[in-house]
């Protein structure tokens, strides 16, 4: 299963989250911490859906995928 997760920079901190599993966010003080994060935030929220059986087994084995997130503000 891969699984996609939006990353971003804000306030000096990076963020990340993964659309497709609801509630799913972390953040971490540097990039690769944050990578680690997600892991650990995806790896937990798919045991937890398991154990409601909201997940087969066979889609419990994860690669992620991350994305940077482009932001664009506009200053008047």
């Amino acid at each position: 299963m891969r699984i996609k997760a939006l990353i971003w920079q804000e306030d000096g901190v990076w963020c990340g989250s993964v659309p497709a599993l609801p509630g799913c966010h972390t953040w971490g003080e540097s990039y690769e911490q944050l990578l680690e994060m997600l892991k650990d935030a995806v790896q937990g929220w798919l045991e937890v859906a398991s154990e409601e059986n909201e997940l087969e087994p066979e889609k419990q084995l994860i690669e992620l995928q991350h994305f940077p997130l482009l932001w664009s503000t506009v200053k008047s």
